[in-house]
């Protein structure tokens, strides 16, 4: 006989069971950073969509190492983040099983965008949605009980998080439909949270106002669906050998004959992607302004050009609005909603606290083999074209 090998690791990971489709398309934040008093009130998480993916060239600032003031190619990914807004404040009171939402105030106007997500069927819908919420602001009982609640909030309140809402009509996507979540605040004393979420209510909230060049953060989100897969793709298992009866991407053997039945952790064909995943340590390389003409460009690089490569990103688009430049890949596909999150931990990596500073930003065709980083580069190589000589 040949010789067989009894003992391997297992294939694929236990730690991400069950594998099937995630309820919900936006990532949910599962826990936030932790509370410090000591610093000033801020917001902990936003939400953007990922648009597509770049390559930057950069001088590494990484005293010992082998890469140290040597030029690195990189992966990054831009994801589209316009301003947020804010139409609601919620505070939870800490009980022996956690924490439980205590009082929720929602702002005097609701955009359509936002109502939208509070309906199944907007079209067939009366579009009730908030109208006394509206009145309350207006007459002085209503006024009265507001304030009482934001007291009471003040008073009880362990944690205060803020409602807000996507604009969608920025995003130039199909959607109609914003995506809320609570954020939390962060920072001062419950007082302070309460005062600051009430001085963001219908106010734009900027990406800008969260997080900074050089910053971890986290994202979360929901994979890219695959459908229905078998073993081997799923699982990673080896295959059968080549005359095996009735194919040879499967398991062999699927357990004992007792105890009578599969166990769970047999590899076995099912749904891969579309689970709810949260990455960790992303790092931001640029926060994009929305109107800058040279988002793109560096001091070494002294180009004129905007983020949007030429013919604009794979079945996204154009960047019109701020926008985060993160290094290397997020999950998902172009278009999906992303949760940012700022990071949990603490850094002290030198990889983590290295100053960044980019040299180049490839603004080339996606589309093929791009050789031209602007459209006045294209042209003044290739010459003009015949419409845009009739143009003239």
């Amino acid at each position: 006989m040949s010789h067989r090998k009894f003992r391997a690791p297992r294939h694929g990971s236990l730690g991400f069971l069950p594998r099937k489709r995630c309820q919900r398309h936006r990532g949910k934040v599962k826990s936030f950073p932790k509370d410090d008093k000591s610093k000033p009130c801020h917001l902990t998480a936003f939400m953007g969509h990922k648009a597509g993916m770049s390559h930057i060239l950069r001088e590494v600032d990484r005293v010992g190492s082998r890469s140290h003031k040597k030029e690195v190619v990189e992966a990054i990914t831009i994801i589209e983040t316009p301003p947020m807004i804010a139409v609601g404040v919620v505070g939870y009171i800490e009980t022996p099983r956690g924490l439980r939402s205590f009082k929720t105030v929602f702002a005097q106007h609701i955009s359509d965008e936002c109502k939208r997500r509070f309906y199944k069927n907007w079209y067939r819908s009366k579009k009730k949605a908030h109208t006394r919420t509206g009145q309350k602001w207006a007459d002085e009982d209503g006024k009265k009980s507001i304030e009482t609640d934001f007291d009471k909030m003040s008073k009880y309140c362990s944690a205060i998080r803020v409602l807000c809402h996507t604009q969608p009509k920025l995003f130039k996507l199909q959607e109609k439909k914003a995506n809320l979540m609570e954020v939390q605040i962060n920072g001062g004393e419950t007082a302070d949270k309460v005062t600051f979420a009430r001085s963001l209510l219908e106010k734009p909230i900027k990406v800008s106002d969260l997080f900074s060049m050089n910053e971890m953060i986290d994202v979360i989100g929901v994979t890219r669906g695959h459908g229905y897969k078998g073993v081997t793709y799923r699982w990673g298992t080896k295959k059968l050998p080549r005359k095996t009866h009735k194919g040879l991407r499967k398991v062999a053997c699927i357990g004992a004959w007792h105890p009578s039945r599969v166990c769970f952790s047999v590899p076995r064909a099912g749904q891969f992607g579309y689970h709810h995943r949260t990455e960790v340590n992303k790092k931001v390389y640029r926060v994009g302004v929305k109107g800058d003409a040279k988002s793109a460009s560096t001091p070494f690089d002294l180009t004129d050009k905007p983020i949007t490569p030429m013919g604009g990103f794979h079945h996204y688009g154009q960047i019109n609005e701020d926008f985060l430049m993160l290094k290397g890949c997020v999950m998902g596909p172009r278009k999906r909603v992303l949760t940012l999150r700022k990071s949990l931990l603490v850094h002290t990596k030198r990889v983590a606290l290295e100053k960044i500073n980019l040299k180049f930003i490839d603004t080339a065709s996606k589309w093929g083999h791009g050789r031209f980083q602007t459209d006045g580069e294209k042209k003044a190589f290739q010459g003009l074209l015949k419409k845009d000589r009739e143009m003239e």
